[in-house]
């Protein structure tokens, strides 16, 4: 027996559960390879934020190859997780909410997602409102008659501002606009781009450095100790900044070809390519070391420096576009899906990008930035709430369910395997509450602060032995799904039963009682 999506849609008759969007992506609809997944990450790693890690890490004491061990630790971390991650989706051919159900109950779901959908938009608007001010900067140095257009405030943002922020925003929503596919074109082209920009930058200094470029040297002198400590907060960091990623990155292996192609993209993208791209961001700072006398953390101000027009003008535009890459991936396909799960019958998914730029404007991110409440305590702590989240969903699927998942199941309420108790399963809640508590602790309170960085990380070991535990003993036996066929196959759209040994690349015999 299969199970269309047709026949996903009509087992969820109220819309509850169940839209297009929603609904596993069909096996001949998955045109991503590993070049598309490795294109992400270049979109996630080529950005102001990453350029400015590098080299605030610089600043603070490590030098070159210090940097380069640090980043590539953390990145080792970021593979594992997002890979994890990443094949689940393609496997299934599911968006993270829907696959938040397995673990979390069939309406428990919209915990995780929602806390990762809020997350999303605040950061969305946040960083881009931080590219429009350097564009902004940048646009007045080109042109000086437009410093009175920063005279004038509305809502507390200048004209300049407004234009450069509803310029970013509206490229943002154009590319999302078209869907996933359009997405994934936009990052095939933008991340390589911004490579040759900054490959131009650290050459262009190097040039002008005389080709002194010392990799050992540092700006601090630290201690063995110290050394050692801040690579290790280095590399957690490197963690936490992206747990966002590594939670929902089903949302685009779903789109993936082969789990192979999730791993291969992901391990050239995010420890490969991104420790390179750090490299490159310790020569400019090193370069600027020597050639203007201080290392500069802000791309928007090196750019300043550029004596050629031409190429600052060309710098604005690359550096745009680099920000509108990693925004839409970190904080926008996101809380598309998350919002539809929410409420499936009247979201799809381009609706929930419109409500996510949207509510990105509304909450005034220029405001939310200047206050150390916001950013600090309220997407703190909802940022550390990351790791338990995603050690709950990686620990049931990969050795609680075992690999197995009932695709009917997660579309209908009668019957279904993930109903548990009123669509909420309690085990997850309670190893949730205690270690999302215990991270957030580490994370915002001051005496901690030695530890504030890893707080991602002892917050999803504690939530993974908590829900280990409660499941030790305990047998899944699902209820007979009719119709469970593998996600995404090619002649029905929805899938089989998956178990440890299918692929999707493979068929096999229909076993709707497996367990």
């Amino acid at each position: 027996m299969t199970a269309t999506n047709s026949d996903l849609a009509s087992a969820d008759p109220s819309g509850r559960l169940y839209n297009p969007d929603l609904a596993p992506v069909p096996k001949k609809e998955r045109t991503w390879g590993w070049y598309s997944i490795f294109a992400v990450w270049m979109s996630v790693a080529h950005n102001a934020a990453s350029y400015t890690f590098a080299a605030g890490l610089f600043l603070l004491g490590l030098n070159g190859w210090q940097i380069l061990i640090s980043v590539l630790a953390g990145t080792l971390v970021l593979y594992v997780g997002c890979a994890m991650s990443g094949v689940i989706g393609q496997r299934t051919g599911l968006p993270f909410p829907v696959l938040s159900r397995v673990s979390w109950g069939l309406f428990g779901a919209n915990i995780p997602a929602l806390i990762r959908g809020i997350i999303a938009i605040f950061w969305y608007g946040i960083q881009t409102y931080l590219a429009s001010v350097a564009i902004s900067v940048l646009l007045v140095r080109i042109n000086p008659g437009l410093e009175s257009w920063t005279e004038h405030s509305f809502l507390g943002l200048h004209a300049l501002g407004w234009m450069s922020f509803l310029a970013l925003w509206l490229i943002q929503w154009l590319v999302i606009g078209f869907g996933m596919d359009m997405v994934r074109r936009f990052q095939e082209w933008a991340g390589p781009v911004v490579w040759v920009v900054m490959l131009v930058l650290a050459v262009w200094l190097v040039v002008q450095a005389k080709g002194h470029i010392d990799f050992s040297l540092s700006v601090k002198q630290l201690s063995g100790g110290q050394q050692a400590h801040l690579m290790l907060t280095s590399a957690a960091l490197v963690v936490s900044q992206l747990a966002t990623l590594a939670l929902n990155f089903c949302d685009f292996g779903r789109f993936v070809r082969s789990s192979r192609a999730v791993r291969v993209g992901t391990m050239l993208g995010a420890p490969l390519n991104w420790t390179a791209f750090s490299v490159t961001s310790v020569v400019i700072s090193v370069g600027s070391v020597t050639v203007f006398g201080q290392a500069l953390l802000d791309p928007a101000e090196l750019l300043g420096k550029v004596p050629n027009t031409g190429l600052l003008i060309v710098g604005v535009f690359l550096f745009a576009f680099a920000t509108i890459g990693v925004n839409i991936v970190s904080n926008f396909v996101s809380p598309a899906y998350d919002l539809a799960n929410v409420w499936p019958k009247k979201i799809t998914f381009r609706r929930g990008g419109a409500i996510s730029s949207v509510a990105a404007i509304l909450v005034m991110p220029w405001k939310l930035f200047s206050s150390p409440i916001v950013i600090n305590y309220f997407l703190g702590a909802l940022g550390a709430f990351l790791g338990p989240l995603f050690a709950i969903m990686m620990l049931d699927y990969y050795v609680v369910q075992r690999r197995r998942v009932l695709v009917e199941g997660l579309f209908r309420v009668d019957g279904s395997a993930y109903a548990y108790k009123r669509g909420v399963n309690p085990k997850a809640i309670a190893a949730f509450v205690p270690s999302a508590a215990l991270s957030a602790v580490l994370a915002l309170v001051p005496v901690f602060e030695n530890v504030a960085p890893f707080a991602w990380l002892i917050g999803g070991a504690v939530a993974a032995g908590l829900y280990h535990a409660m499941n030790r003993t305990a047998t899944r036996r699902p209820v007979v799904e009719l119709g469970v066929v593998e996600a995404g196959s090619e002649s029905t759209g929805a899938g089989r039963l998956l178990s440890p040994s299918a692929d999707s690349s493979s068929d096999g015999a229909i076993n709707p009682t497996a367990p």
